[in-house]
């Protein structure tokens, strides 16, 4: 439970923890808009540039899984301080840093430092705020975790056209030195919950299987997926590892993960949930950018600007949310945030390239509402039962699990859209015979494929059509993934309510 101190101290302490999870979610995705411009600065190739986000990804997935073991070691606050402080001096070095090799060490360093940020601000909040105020505390917390891949686009879009794609990293200095000068401050140092044993193997072969996932999605597109040995290698040891993680952890005295947290009906089903909300937020996250600059030929900063009203809908869902939670049953608000995304991605399969950016204006900011009434209600929920002493390893596995969930909806939406796109381009010039006079009567001046000129722009826009199909193939399938998560309602009841009929709290039993 939490020390006295801490409760007395709530609001500055939450303040704390949430620049440091803003600051942690905002590198996810500040850095990608700035590839290009880091690329020509350290003389690297398009392969060789792609390291810069693999190797931040791969160190945090890797190390997420180690938060809890280390706040039962450490101490939350000397944790909180360690990977602030090791946080912010790695955003320092990256920002300086005028080699490949430099900038992706430091960027493994950021990921190793910054993993446990997320899960314990989560497990902080949920020891400082009371058990009826815990819709509320994950209304907050989920507004810091979402706020910065959203604005992540925006801002380093604006950062990079007007000062240097290094202030990317420098804009962490002064959000981390607040942060650690708060946690200092303000968070008991008296709470260490418990020094279990170290499980080597279990942490080992979990290591290895989030590792490799990793690898095998982040490398798969560029590598023609499983038509390489390497992918290949990659899967084979993911499942191994998984299989003897798995085995290892039902059998061992002392397993990487408490036992416990399997056997806690709330917080599986929310962690499976969790996974597919990943797969929802970030896969559209992922896809919309591109899609915009390239085929509608949107600046990078505009792309992000015309995202970012996505942000707008999860932070007044947000500030409904918490009030609702123990008041609404769960199952509805769960069903309500489906529907809205549903209506979302239903809008998004009806996208066409004479859109105005109104369209993708109002489908972010349903989706985004959508979301925020999905990410709260799950968060409250897969702590709803878990005892305070599992609260910080239970994070770690809630965080790994969700992140797993964006990772691979990335990767699968992704490379569907390459692999539609040279589908459907393949149809479109099966059916596109120049010869024919009627066809040529048709194309424009400049598209008239007997020429060289024309016959490139003719293909551009043959491509360019072909994109656009398949980015409404991928919002397609994301559509009929939320119908999908759906009837996984059924596999919770509804919350108990106490005598005179107040709503308990969030548990769902």
């Amino acid at each position: 439970m939490a020390a006295a101190q801490d409760t007395a101290n709530r609001w500055p302490i939450t303040v704390s923890i949430m620049l440091a999870t803003v600051m942690n979610s905002l590198d996810t995705t500040i850095a990608n808009v700035a590839l290009p411009h880091i690329q020509g600065s350290v003389s690297a190739s398009s392969d060789q540039i792609t390291w810069v986000l693999t190797s931040y990804i791969v160190s945090a997935a890797i190390m997420t899984p180690l938060s809890g073991w280390l706040a039962d070691r450490l101490g939350r606050k000397k944790l909180f301080l360690i990977s602030i402080a090791g946080f912010t001096a790695a955003s320092m070095l990256c920002g300086i840093a005028t080699t490949l090799p430099e900038i992706v060490i430091f960027r493994l360093l950021q990921g190793v430092a910054g993993a446990a940020l997320i899960p314990l601000s989560q497990a902080v909040l949920l020891d400082i705020y009371p058990r009826e105020q815990h819709g509320q505390a994950m209304a907050i917390w989920g507004a810091g975790a979402l706020l910065g891949p959203i604005l992540g686009p925006a801002l380093g879009g604006y950062l990079t056209d007007n000062f240097s794609w290094r202030w990317c990293f420098y804009i962490n200095l002064p959000v981390g030195i607040l942060a650690l000068a708060g946690v200092w401050l303000f968070i008991s140092g008296d709470r260490q919950a418990r020094a279990k044993p170290f499980d080597f193997l279990g942490f080992g072969m979990l290591t290895l299987f989030v590792g490799s996932v990793q690898l095998m999605l982040d490398r798969g597109p560029s590598q023609d997926w499983f038509s390489s040995a390497e992918i290949t290698t990659y899967a084979i040891l993911a499942a191994i590892a998984l299989w003897v993680f798995v085995s290892h952890t039902l059998t061992a005295t002392h397993p990487f993960f408490d036992r416990a947290l399997a056997r806690d009906r709330n917080f599986v089903t929310a962690s499976i949930f969790g996974f597919f909300v990943g797969v929802l937020l970030f896969s559209t996250m992922a896809l919309l950018p591109p899609m915009l600059q390239v085929l509608m030929g949107y600046p990078v900063l505009t792309s992000g600007l015309v995202t970012m009203p996505r942000g707008v809908g999860s932070f007044l869902a947000m500030f409904f949310v918490g009030r609702l939670i123990g008041r609404v049953d769960t199952r509805a608000i769960l069903l309500f945030g489906l529907s809205l995304n549903a209506v979302a991605l239903y809008q998004m399969m009806h996208f066409d390239l004479s859109m105005s950016a109104r369209v993708v204006i109002i489908s972010g900011i349903i989706q985004g509402f959508g979301i925020g009434f999905l990410f709260v209600p799950l968060s409250t929920l897969a702590f709803a039962t878990i005892p305070p002493v599992l609260r910080p390893e239970g994070s770690s596995l809630y965080t790994l699990v969700r992140n797993m969930g964006s990772a691979i909806g990335i990767s699968i939406m992704q490379a569907l859209v390459v692999s539609n796109t040279q589908v459907v381009h393949s149809s479109l010039t099966a059916h596109l015979d120049p010869a024919n006079p009627t066809v040529r009567a048709g194309l424009p001046a400049m598209m008239n494929p007997s020429t060289v000129a024309g016959a490139v722009t003719l293909n551009n826009e043959i491509t360019r059509q072909a994109s656009m199909v398949a980015y409404v193939d991928a919002f397609r399938l994301m559509f009929l993934v939320t119908l999908a998560c759906m009837p996984m309602l059924l596999l919770m009841r509804a919350p108990k309510r106490q005598a005179g009929g107040e709503p308990a709290h969030v548990a769902v039993e």
